[in-house]
Formats: C-alpha cells, structure tokens, sequence
C-alpha cells in the first residue's frame, strides 16, 4: 500500500473512532484537528515489517512546543492491509484514546481516575483493558480485579521522564508455557516492569489470549490540558473491560464494533 493510502486509511478510522467518544476531529494534512488544543499525529512505522501496525500520537496542547503528546503503536489483524490498519485503530482506540479523552474530560465516563501510594505525586488515568485470543473470559476477569500498576511502580520510578504526562501500555498473555509480557514506558521497553508483570499470576490458559491496556501517569503538579474532550480460523473471543464494579457498563460502551 502506498504511503498516501495508508495515511488515508489510518485517519479515516481514526476520524470513525474517536466519534464514538463524542470527539470530532477534521482532516489538516498529515495532522488530524480535534476539539481545543487536542490533534493526533500520524506517522509511519519504522522498519519493513510495519505493515498492519500504526503509530498515533494524541497531542494535548496543539502550538506548544513543551505540550504533552502521547504517543502508542498498536497493530491490527485482517485478511488485507487495509483491515488490518482499521483494526489496529480500533485497538488504539479501545485502550489509549479513552484514556487521553478520559484525562480531559474527567467525567469517569471512559476510564478510571486513581493514586497509588507506590507511586506518589502521580495520577494514574486507565481506559479499558482490550482481550482478545481464545477463552479470554478468565484473563478479562483476572484484569477486572486485579490494578498491576503497584506491583510496577518501584520498576517503573525512575522511567517516568515525562515531566507532565508519561504513557505506559502494557501487553500479556500467551498460553501456558509460552507467555509474553511486556511493559513499554513512552515507547521504550522496560525490562525490569516487564519481568515484575510477567511475575504476576495472571491465567495462562492452553489457548492462545492476550490483553493490551494503557495507563496515563499525570504529574499531580502538573497543568491539567486546557482541551475538553467534548482467514480459516475460529474468530477469536474479543472483551474490553475496566475495573469491578462497571466492568459491564464500560464493556457496553467501549466494545469496538465490527463493520
């Protein structure tokens, strides 16, 4: 696919996605304007083997050099490129994007506002967690009650290097005997979390599951940002949820749909 059509891809979707949350945002060349001072960048993953993968960063305060963005990789499935890059925004969507229009809004409509004493002078901000694979119930269900950040927090201390707004998206799952767990702060791995998430006790079924979810770490000195969000196989089981006790009415709302 050629780089003007996967750019036209890729903003399209993200133009039908993020109404969903009630976010209009407009085509100004390779920039997309959303409400405020709020815009998502795209720009092209790097490397050969990018394809069905894109690369979004949400810009909180658009015309700021110092402005915060937060920036996220996801990667789709789909018989073509073209479902494939739909996918991926979904999935961004789904779990990075609630959490940024969640930290503008702060209504606790589409993510969850907490503080945890492992990590002091931060908030935390969480969208959804997005499961998808096999028999995913019991991994949704483990990620419904379960808040890994504490158990991160001494090995995730000394990466926050955002001085406002640091991004940290955690992946797992696998299947017993061959799971994967991986902890990314700002875009870059970190070992040391990885092994902390990779230690916990999560289930690891004998089908193959996985779950993706993004977590926002806000300065609590912090400026709060002045925009207000206004082929063959079975298909596989896909669940997104939050923490108990609105596991079911954030399900409802932040399901991405299929067509």
């Amino acid at each position: 696919m050629r780089p003007e059509h996967r750019l036209d891809v890729i903003q399209r979707s993200v133009i039908r996605e993020m109404a969903r949350f009630g976010q209009g945002f407009t085509v100004d060349g390779e920039l997309l304007r959303g409400p405020g001072t709020t815009a998502v960048a795209v720009r092209e993953h790097p490397g050969d083997g990018g394809t069905g993968h894109v690369d979004l960063g949400y810009v909180l305060h658009l015309g700021r050099a110092d402005g915060p963005v937060v920036w996220d990789c996801a990667a789709g499935l789909g018989r073509t490129e073209e479902e494939q890059l739909d996918n991926a925004v979904r999935m961004w969507a789904t779990t990075t994007a609630t959490a940024v229009v969640e930290l503008l809004d702060r209504r606790g409509e589409y993510g969850d506002h907490y503080r945890s004493a492992e990590l002091p002078g931060w908030q935390a901000v969480q969208g959804p967690a997005a499961v998808f694979g096999f028999g995913s119930r019991q991994l949704a269900d483990w990620l419904a009650d379960h808040q890994p950040l504490p158990v991160l927090a001494d090995a995730l201390r000394q990466e926050l290097t955002g001085p406002q707004v640091n991004g940290v998206k955690l992946f797992l799952g696998g299947r017993a005997g061959e799971d994967v767990a991986e902890v990314r702060v700002n875009g870059v791995v970190s070992d040391r979390a990885s092994a902390a998430l990779r230690a916990l006790d999560w289930p690891r079924g004998e089908r193959l599951c996985w779950a993706r979810l993004f977590i926002l770490l806000v300065a609590e000195s912090a400026e709060q940002p002045a925009a207000r969000a206004g082929g063959g196989a079975e298909p596989a089981e896909t669940a997104v949820v939050s923490r108990r006790p609105r596991l079911l009415d954030r399900w409802r709302r932040a399901r991405p749909q299929r067509g």
